[in-house]
């Protein structure tokens, strides 16, 4: 499933964190015993595999995947085929469950679940912290997007995708002006907001994001500490448009 996508920026000081901790409720019973990104996909695959794949190509070598629900079979998979990494030369990929750290929960939203890490992120010390969701199907260079995201010195940088409105509304909707800065975000809005001459489409959010490690400290503090979802799309992006340089990045298909 590797093939390398070519050098195009620097990969070395950024700590890739995989959410590898969902019920996958919508893919019963397939997740009956496992967890989304767990499940089989083409034989000997898994979904987990797509974004893992991903990570290798763009040389991203520093991985921890936070694990949660039924995750016994997910910890064997990564352990048993993704074997791959130099630990003499600082190249890991942990499998890290919640560790209770911070407070007794379990993660409480996805931004809690970073939150609950930030113990391990400090550990490594990275200039950029890149987010994604283990349980997605695509082939991605997030080289391109670290590049992007230094490029206009942004604190937080947000892949996205065109979508249709009806798949939009059960996604991030994002607005941006002409540089591509975000200037709105909606999670999950009743009438997504269409994209400026197409009517029928919306830029929706991916998932993925590459902040400044300063910057997801702070703003995981500060949510920790209010009453809210602890969630990304729902909490931390909206309130982030007002004080932070915040970009987004368009998914590019290195299929084609």
């Amino acid at each position: 499933m590797s093939q390398g996508f070519g050098a195009d920026a620097c990969m070395d000081n950024v700590l890739t964190l995989l959410l590898a901790g969902g019920a996958g409720d919508r893919l019963n019973p397939l997740t009956r015993n496992r967890a989304k990104p767990a499940v089989p996909f083409g034989g000997r695959y898994r979904i987990i595999d797509f974004t893992l794949s991903n990570c290798i190509n763009s040389r991203c070598r520093k991985i921890q995947v936070l694990i949660q629900y039924k995750s016994h079979s997910l910890v064997r998979h990564i352990r048993e085929g993704w074997d791959l990494m130099h630990q003499e030369l600082g190249e890991f990929i942990d499998i890290i469950p919640p560790q209770q750290r911070i407070n007794d929960n379990w993660y409480l939203g996805t931004a809690d679940a970073i939150y609950q890490n930030l113990y391990s992120i400090d550990q490594n010390a990275p200039r950029e912290v890149l987010i994604l969701a283990a349980d997605h199907i695509y082939k991605m260079n997030y080289q391109k997007m670290l590049k992007h995201h230094r490029t206009v010195e942004a604190d937080l940088t947000i892949g996205a995708i065109e979508m249709p409105l009806d798949a939009a509304r059960s996604l991030g909707v994002l607005g941006i002006d002409n540089d591509d800065r975000v200037v709105n975000f909606e999670e999950k809005p009743d009438h997504p907001m269409a994209l400026p001459g197409n009517p029928e489409r919306a830029l929706c959010s991916m998932g993925i994001y590459v902040f400044n490690t300063d910057v997801l400290r702070q703003v995981l503090q500060e949510d920790a500490a209010s009453s809210s979802n602890h969630d990304f799309g729902k909490d931390i992006i909206p309130k982030m448009l007002e004080r932070y340089s915040v970009y987004c990045h368009s998914f590019v298909d290195e299929n084609n």
